[in-house]
């Protein structure tokens, strides 16, 4: 793979640090939207299959996340977020104009990319949607409710069945491992309400992986939001066994095969 590039670009709060993994000849744009607490440069893999596939990808830091300027994983709107997402979706075209622009979010990246495809659907060529935090998500709503939000991290067992996942979670400088903050927790519902309230995506290719051992983000919870998103058009694939990373998961080579595979009619 082409060694990596790192743009840094004005964000709504600061700094925005977009990663790049370039392709000589690119065919088609892809856009990772990370997840919570976690930053862009864990998905050196996924972005390894997609230039293998024949796309140029970038992906944002968001506020508060990896190397983006803010106060750690404090994020007080989404659709701030949503809009650094595009000016990174910016750089990217203005890099390569004219190609298609196909869109993967991951967790409460998931949560963002759908706000950005109905904000900005008609820019897409197709949008992915892994452990998407949409539809039902009771975790806000629980700690909200306790006067202090306790100091308990996200558990490197929940992710993924590959122990050495874990462990590099754990060692990473740039993920967080502290307790969520309460305008976050407000954020996260207003986001949900926002996209279950924003439409569906119409005609835009839609698809859905999640595993069904999913500890951090049911399954039955997201379902609810991709039914209501896709209008019952999204492609379902549910990997038996896998965690909350199915990017990252034992059986990842099979996810990798559904993404491609899926990607294959829409960028040609």
């Amino acid at each position: 793979m082409t060694a990596v590039r790192e743009h840094t670009r004005q964000g709504v709060h600061g700094a925005l640090h977009v990663r790049a993994w370039p392709h000589p000849a690119p065919r088609y744009l892809a856009l990772l939207v990370h997840g919570y607490g976690e930053h862009a440069g864990r998905y050196d893999e996924v972005a390894g299959v997609l230039t293998g596939h024949g796309a140029a990808v970038y992906a944002p830091d968001h506020v508060g996340h990896g190397r983006s300027a803010g106060e750690r994983v404090l994020i007080e709107d989404f659709e701030d977020v949503v809009t650094d997402v595009h000016t990174a979706a910016d750089l990217a075209r203005a890099e390569h104009p004219r190609l298609p622009l196909v869109m993967v979010g991951h967790s409460m990246g998931g949560l963002i990319a759908a706000r950005y495809a109905q904000r900005y659907g008609p820019e897409l060529s197709a949008l992915v949607l892994s452990g998407p935090v949409i539809g039902e998500w009771a975790l806000p709503g629980r700690l909200l409710a306790l006067d202090e939000i306790p100091d308990t991290p996200i558990s490197p067992a929940a992710l993924s069945r590959d122990p050495a996942v874990g462990a590099a979670y754990l060692a990473d400088p740039l993920v967080w491992h502290g307790p969520m903050k309460r305008p976050t927790l407000l954020a996260f519902e207003r986001g949900l309400a926002a996209v279950a309230g924003g439409g569906d995506t119409g005609t835009l290719p839609l698809l859905w992986l999640h595993g069904d051992d999913d500890r951090l983000v049911p399954l039955p919870g997201s379902r609810i939001g991709v039914e209501q998103l896709g209008a019952g058009r999204a492609t379902e694939r549910i990997f038996a066994g896998a965690r909350h990373e199915v990017f990252n998961e034992t059986d990842r080579a099979k996810v990798f095969e559904e993404l491609t595979g899926f990607l294959d009619p829409v960028v040609g």
